[in-house]
């Protein structure tokens, strides 16, 4: 579930897990993804592919970052995020009472290029177990 939105830089949330959208073919050197490979997790930045649903899980200092892989960068990649992005973010190990820093998925350029549909993800999101802080811009 959504507990709410705020715009601002999801660096600096108090939230220790953040989670973020990556992609199958493993090329994550882009968008948000690309500031955590550069800024935090290189290995990142090429993973080599991974399923779609998988969620990849790595800890800097307090925060745990999550990068969920719920789209693909071929024709209509973005079809399945809804739905993917939730089962994700349902499988993040964190107490119910606990808050995931989440960026709104979709809505960077090449989400919005690909066809990415912002309003189906958040509906997806708001599906989710977890109590979710979704971050934009």
């Amino acid at each position: 579930m959504i507990v709410k939105r705020i715009r601002g830089d999801i660096f600096a949330a108090p939230q220790r897990h953040v989670a973020f959208a990556v992609n199958t073919q493993g090329y994550n050197d882009a968008g948000f993804a690309g500031q955590v490979s550069a800024q935090i997790w290189p290995k990142l930045a090429n993973t080599g592919g991974n399923a779609l649903g998988e969620v990849l899980n790595y800890k800097s200092g307090a925060k745990i970052y999550h990068a969920l892989v719920c789209h693909s960068l071929d024709a209509g990649g973005w079809d399945e995020t809804p739905r993917v992005a939730r089962e994700c973010l349902d499988k993040i190990n964190v107490p119910d009472s606990e808050e995931i820093a989440v960026v709104l998925m979709g809505s960077g350029p090449i989400g919005l290029m690909q066809g990415a549909d912002v309003n189906a993800i958040l509906a997806g999101m708001e599906q989710s177990r977890k109590k979710l802080v979704v971050y934009t811009r």
